[in-house]
């Protein structure tokens, strides 16, 4: 299966602004891409790029002042099948867990861990089973959180969450990752594509999806507590311990969002799918 993804961003900056931009697909997809992943700036701007600590891609660019857009159209390569849901063995015991794992069981800044320990282990910690406890999270925080847009907060740390009760998706998985760590299941942040395949479509404007991912049975899986179930043809541009980690934008300087468009779909060759 083909899926054509992009986007089209837009920054009105008063003064020259230097930014760093995580918009391309993560290094672990690029040989499944179909063609070139290139972020276009209009007006053009001199940009650089480097792999951050969590291996995703940055952009480094400085804005001039005025109206400047960002763009990238790409075609990738996806199996088209639904995520694999991991095996329910035990829990790898800490100690054996791969040093580069284990800063996906501590707090950080948005998924504050230490402040839901107790309540953690009182509603989770009689499930057995590393999966079996994932999906107990998930289905607890699919139901907790009301998705809203009106609700966004850009503040909201997964604490919040558990008492405010909405939010968008980077909540759901906010929440659902500082749960997993309480329970010493390593989980991490991402943010990419997702597009409405194989499921009703969404009505709302699309936008870029938050999820994340548990370290269980020596590797990775995906889990995502606000839809709650596998998804076919999801597109990771950038993994970190959470939203702070895998910004889309970060502008030193203001930058006032003017235009913020996603797209990602099934693309259709000659008429078949």
């Amino acid at each position: 299966m083909l899926i054509e993804a992009g986007f089209e961003i837009a920054f009105q900056c008063p003064n020259p602004t230097p930014m760093l931009l995580q918009l391309n697909v993560h290094p672990s997809r690029e040989a499944d891409l179909r063609s070139r992943d290139m972020v276009v700036a209009d007006p053009y701007v001199p940009t650089s790029g480097y792999l951050d600590h969590y291996g995703n891609c940055v952009t480094r660019l400085v804005a001039p002042a005025g109206l400047i857009t960002f763009k990238n159209r790409f075609i990738i390569y996806d199996s088209g099948q639904p995520e694999e849901t991991p095996p329910d063995t035990e829990l790898t015991p800490i100690a054996r867990l791969p040093n580069d794992v284990l800063l996906y069981l501590v707090s950080s800044r948005y998924c504050d861990s230490d402040k839901l320990a107790d309540f953690a282990w009182s509603h989770f910690g009689a499930i057995a089973g590393g999966y079996q406890r994932v999906q107990a999270i998930c289905d607890f925080v699919h139901s907790k959180i009301r998705f809203s847009y009106a609700d966004a907060r850009a503040t909201r740390c997964a604490s919040d969450s558990l008492h405010e009760s909405a939010g968008v998706c980077r909540d759901f998985a906010h929440l659902a990752i500082a749960l997993c760590r309480c329970m010493n299941i390593p989980a991490r942040y991402c943010a990419g594509y997702l597009g409405d395949i194989g499921v009703p479509v969404d009505p709302n404007p699309m936008d870029f999806s938050a999820w994340f991912e548990v370290f269980l049975d020596g590797r990775w899986y995906t889990f995502d507590a606000r839809h709650n179930h596998p998804r076919i043809g999801r597109v990771v541009m950038g993994r970190g311990r959470d939203a702070a980690d895998v910004a889309i934008s970060t502008a030193f300087g203001p930058a006032q969002l003017m235009r913020f468009e996603v797209t990602t779909f099934e693309l259709v060759v000659d008429g078949i799918l």
